[in-house]
């Protein structure tokens, strides 16, 4: 299928954008649907609005892959090695860590573009189904909350759209079923528009959610999740309100507070994020799980701190599958892909004190890290290399474009689900947990908001499941930059942390230069240019 997705007024016709098909089924606008569906046929009861609903929550799987690469192995926390023959894939894995890319690059090309489309498919298909609701006479069973769903789904793929690329087009109308004729590209946005349109949608949609949901219809979207997406787009707003890199900009020497920049209703950024994590700490929905792991194993679904979810299933093609990035080829069956590593340089940086560097074991099953001797994960036999020796996982990598079976330690996060069909784990991913919203609070009062903790206060709360003894006696900017390292290594949250602090485009391990400022956006794929002619490239691209 051609990997192409202009982005038009109007968008995929029909079945693509609303019902539950693969991901990559929306994203090549040339096809012709079997059929249409149209407000005349469908989007009569709450029913048939629910399932093409799920095609748009579906969409959501893939942000856990082109997205959430990019967001890691781009930084200085992961890394993915070259093993011989296995993970070369024409360069684009280190290129993507040594932020070597152009607009037509093999990483560009593939994940870059895999980002693009994954996420304006997502696009696409809320407004499918925004459309469908609206015409389709208001008569529909807790319309509004549905409505406000979609809303929320669509600008969160926008927001994620807006940290990789800046400003991009805004497509926010799409007629079911409308002729291929009809798409026509559009130019781009401002970033800082971008921005208030995103802030503006999930204004607008919050107050038909509910705070929670019940069990049945756990992942479903809340006030609470709404909250979270707006306090780290306040937190991050000395960024996203800015197209390039340089003076005035994005500037990858110095911090990008969200101080001196106002956001909805003429409030500073700083005090707009606290006040959205104060409306979440209120809500009492929400507490830090009492284990760090709960957040992560197969049935998380029950913490009690991972606000927004995206929901996977122990299910062909539904499940989540990290666990194949990360183990050895003999831990696990089917056989895992023995790719993705964390680099020692942040490994090493964990407190030796701290919970969160505990190595996974079967006997400690709430280990992060898998180091040392290794183990068949399920079975617990010992496991082999492909030559037959001892499966022994070290810190370093010793060279990365020739490294052995066994090197490099591995996050472990979300371990193996003992239900599993093949790749395929039942464990839910969030996009944004409780502890996140401590953490935000904490850096918006360093940089001048009122709260109604201290900064130290706050992040100790974070760490109290972790230690036994909190030594931690003053916060800073570079504390709480390390500690989101340790708190969140491996949920895709580094690279945009780096870029707010400033060190995105730093030296780093298996990146011996730094990288030209420009490179804190990703540029738009070529082939996104070459398919839309009003399609202007970031700058120094």
């Amino acid at each position: 299928m051609k990997r192409t997705f202009v982005v038009s007024s109007i968008g995929a016709a029909g079945l693509c954008a609303l019902l539950l098909v693969p991901m990559q089924g929306c994203t090549n606008l040339d096809e012709t649907p079997p059929s249409a569906i149209s407000p005349g046929n469908f989007f009569h009861t709450e029913g048939e609005v629910l399932a093409a609903l799920a095609g748009v929550y579906a969409q959501l799987r893939g942000t856990v892959d082109d997205y959430y690469n990019v967001s890691e192995i781009s930084t200085d926390e992961m890394v993915v090695p070259t093993r011989g023959q296995d993970w070369y894939d024409n360069g684009r894995w280190l290129e993507n860590h040594r932020q070597a890319w152009t607009a037509n690059s093999p990483f560009a090309l593939a994940d870059l573009n895999g980002a693009w489309n994954t996420l304006y498919a997502g696009v696409e298909r809320a407004n499918g189904v925004l459309d469908g609701i609206a015409k389709s006479g208001g008569t529909i069973p807790n319309q509004a909350v549905m409505e406000a769903e979609a809303r929320t789904l669509r600008a969160f793929y926008f927001y994620q759209l807006m940290d990789l690329f800046g400003g991009v087009p805004l497509a926010t109308v799409s007629p079911i079923g409308a002729p291929d004729t009809a798409i026509a590209p559009r130019a781009r946005v401002t970033r800082d528009s971008l921005f208030k349109f995103i802030e503006s949608e999930l204004l607008g949609a919050r107050s038909a959610l509910p705070n929670k949901w019940d069990a049945g219809n756990s992942g479903r979207l809340t006030k609470g999740a709404v909250d979270a997406i707006l306090a780290n787009m306040y937190i991050n707003a000395g960024v996203f309100t800015k197209d390039a890199a340089g003076a005035g900009g994005i500037n990858a020497i110095g911090y990008n507070t969200c101080t001196g920049i106002t956001v909805a209703g003429g409030k500073p950024a700083c005090q707009a994020a606290v006040d959205r994590v104060d409306s979440i700490l209120n809500s009492g929905v929400y507490q830090l799980a009492d284990t760090f792991s709960k957040n992560f194993r197969p049935d998380n679904a029950a913490s009690p701190e991972n606000i927004f979810v995206i929901k996977f299933a122990d299910e062909a093609g539904l499940g989540l599958n990290f666990v194949m990035r990360v183990l050895h080829y003999n831990q696990y069956t089917p056989g895992p892909w023995n790719g993705f590593s964390t680099l020692a340089s942040a490994y090493n940086q964990f407190d030796a004190l701290d919970a969160r560097r505990l190595t996974w074991t079967k006997a400690t099953p709430n280990g992060t890290f898998l180091v040392g001797p290794q183990v068949n994960v399920e079975t617990g036999a010992p496991a082999k290399d492909r030559a037959g020796n001892p499966l022994v996982f070290t810190t370093t990598i010793a060279v990365v474009t020739s490294a052995t079976e066994s090197e490099g330690a591995r996050i472990y996060k979300w371990s193996s689900d003992p239900k599993h069909v093949n790749q395929d784990n039942g464990n839910d991913f969030a996009w944004f947990r409780l502890a996140e919203m401590y953490l935000i609070k904490a850096e918006a009062e360093l940089n001048g908001a009122t709260g109604s903790s201290t900064p130290l206060a706050l992040v100790r709360q974070v760490r109290a499941r972790n230690f036994g003894t909190d030594t931690l006696s003053s916060v800073t900017l570079p504390v709480i930059l390390r500690e989101r390292l340790f708190e969140f290594i491996g949920e895709g949250k580094r690279r945009q942390d780096l870029v707010r602090f400033g060190q995105y485009t730093a030296k780093f391990e298996f990146k011996d230069t730094p990288a030209p400022d420009y490179k804190v956006l990703m540029p738009v794929p070529q082939s996104q240019i070459d398919a839309n002619p009003l399609m202007k490239q970031n700058d120094r691209y």
